[in-house]
């Protein structure tokens, strides 16, 4: 068999044009022409010897070889940025102060972290788990230097949309969801007001004409967890960070009305930060849109590009 080395480059243009959304948009923040892009992608299937996209409407999707190498081309990108952050910023020293949104806590800060560490050791990290109004406020105040949040109106003037994610029903992981159509008022689980979710999922059934009752409320995420596992009530997330114990539900069957997507967003505290904590939040960054479910990243790509073959 041909040995074959994939050219970094044309990974990177691939995974860029992935995450945004647009080979337009990923060629635009490369410095390259839509051409150029084109032709690596064109590169990038001659070297598969395998189709990776496929038509989807008016975009583009992966087929089931361009998933593989989608998963590929981020491990290959994250240690060749990892080995070259480690080699030119090796003296880097200092303190970075990072925000997360509770759900992001397992799923994604020990990689950050691990990331991070191994590059830059001489770094200290000052991390605060908190929600998406507390964080906003945070990075207003400059208490915080980069924070990952879920969107809650606040006008923050540096701001990154990272992703959009759906939101759903969660119930016990035992949960038989046709019971649930039993007219009865429907027992809620709830973060403490103020929570765009609470908001979300009372607003949501009163317009669907469901009656509701909230059951249970708590100031943290684990307490929510632990309601919904006991079977107190449902409450509504995204599929990030699930334990074990609950799970996401089908709105189709059970009658439950459907949610919208939240914004998932990328808070500075300024336009330009410095070193240590820019190269933090290129991390955090790639590590968020590897953990997202496929459905919020996996979404037809609109390339702007007449073909890549």
């Amino acid at each position: 068999m041909r040995r074959v080395t994939l050219d970094l480059d044309v990974l990177r243009s691939f995974v860029t044009g992935m995450e945004m959304g647009s080979f337009a948009k990923a060629a635009d923040r490369l410095g390259r022409s839509t051409s150029a892009v084109s032709a690596q992608l064109k590169k990038l299937e001659d070297q598969a010897a395998t189709p990776i996209f496929r038509k989807s409407g008016r975009g583009l999707a992966l087929t089931e070889a361009g998933e593989t190498m989608l998963g590929y081309a981020r491990r290959l990108l994250e240690l060749n940025d990892e080995a070259v952050s480690a080699i030119h910023d090796v003296e880097l020293e200092g303190w970075v102060r990072l925000g997360l949104q509770e759900d992001f806590g397992e799923a994604v800060l020990p990689d950050v972290l691990g990331r991070f560490a191994r590059a830059h050791p001489k770094v200290k990290i000052e991390a605060r788990i908190g929600r998406s109004y507390e964080l906003a406020e945070r990075i207003t105040s400059g208490s915080l230097d980069i924070a990952l949040a879920w969107h809650n109106d606040d006008r923050l003037p540096y701001s990154q949309h990272v992703a959009d994610v759906q939101m759903r029903w969660i119930g016990p992981a035992s949960l038989i969801e046709t019971n649930l159509r039993s007219g009865e008022a429907l027992p809620l689980v709830a973060l403490e007001a103020p929570c765009l979710l609470r908001t979300v999922a009372t607003e949501t059934l009163d317009r669907a004409g469901l009656p509701w009752r909230m059951a249970f409320s708590s100031p943290s995420l684990g307490g929510i967890w632990a309601a919904v596992a006991a079977g107190l009530g449902l409450t509504i997330r995204t599929e990030i960070g699930l334990p074990a114990n609950v799970r996401a539900m089908t709105p189709e069957i059970t009658g439950l009305p459907a949610l919208p997507g939240m914004g998932l967003f990328l808070h500075r505290k300024e336009a330009e930060l410095d070193p240590v904590a820019a190269r933090l939040a290129d991390i955090l960054l790639q590590a968020t849109l590897e953990s997202l479910p496929e459905i919020a990243r996996a979404r037809p790509v609109h390339s702007g590009l007449r073909s890549v073959a």
